[in-house]
């Protein structure tokens, strides 16, 4: 793509900001900040990436990675605010599932242990296993919130802390899983994934092209269900304070 395309695709953001200017939605600020943030930070790691596959250092893949769970458990834990001690369950939760989703790629040899398949596979991972802990968080507030009254009359009639809370654990964890469960049902019919379609464009082959996306769908499965699965066990203990009392409203 040359720069003269790159620069005429800003006519769908114009389009964006007029449609909120018409409709008075006020979005205009964070569409301008949005697209320039955009634009600065892909511009940024696209050169960064070029970088180190060029010099293919296993420290910078290293770092390049731990900025990404960085960001991720951060971002993740907004969604759980007012809950002490979030941050670093998030953090195990993805490092887990990084550790369990790319180390079998590389164990079964799937793809090579280079900087560029590595790095944007754990991008990958990373991504939907934060999302899918955000997921997580924001419906076990609600639940919790919503199910105080069941919850609390377990706690009442004697069970443990982790037998009171189970079943909202259970509809979060399936809860979380509800994206990547439906993309895999309808990839392919509803949606070309991105990967499949900048290959295709890119001139590869599109059986080739296919096997690829495969491996991403199935990989973002694994990495959604387990890094809600090890969130829930670890979590656990955090909706109820030192004397096993269900915490008192959570912030939004």
């Amino acid at each position: 793509m040359s720069n003269l395309a790159l620069v005429l695709t800003l006519v769908f953001v114009g389009i964006t900001m007029l449609l909120s200017m018409k409709q008075k939605l006020g979005l205009e600020k964070d569409i301008l900040i949005g697209t320039i943030r955009a634009t600065v930070q892909l511009l940024a790691v696209g050169y960064v990436l070029q970088f180190v596959f060029a010099t293919e250092q296993v420290l910078l893949v290293i770092v390049i990675i731990g900025v990404m769970i960085l960001v991720a458990t951060w971002n993740a834990a907004q969604r759980a605010k007012g809950v002490t001690g979030v941050f670093w369950r998030i953090a195990v939760a993805i490092v887990c599932t990084e550790i369990i989703t790319l180390g079998l790629l590389l164990v079964l040899q799937i793809i090579e242990p280079t900087a560029r398949y590595m790095i944007p596979l754990s991008g990958m991972i990373i991504g939907n296993a934060m999302v899918a802990c955000g997921l997580f968080l924001n419906q076990m507030k609600r639940e919790v919130e919503s199910m105080r009254g069941e919850i609390e009359t377990y706690l009442a009639l004697g069970a443990t802390t982790r037998q009171a809370i189970h079943p909202v654990m259970k509809r979060s964890v399936k809860f979380s899983m509800i994206p990547t469960i439906d993309t895999m049902k309808t990839v392919g019919i509803v949606q070309l994934p991105g990967m499949m379609t900048g290959m295709i464009i890119a001139g590869a082959n599109p059986v080739e092209a296919v096997r690829y996306q495969l491996l991403i769908v199935f990989s973002l499965s694994a990495s959604a269900a387990i890094a809600s699965m090890i969130l829930s066990f670890l979590s656990d203990r955090l909706w109820f304070t030192a004397d096993t009392r269900l915490r008192q409203t959570l912030k939004s």
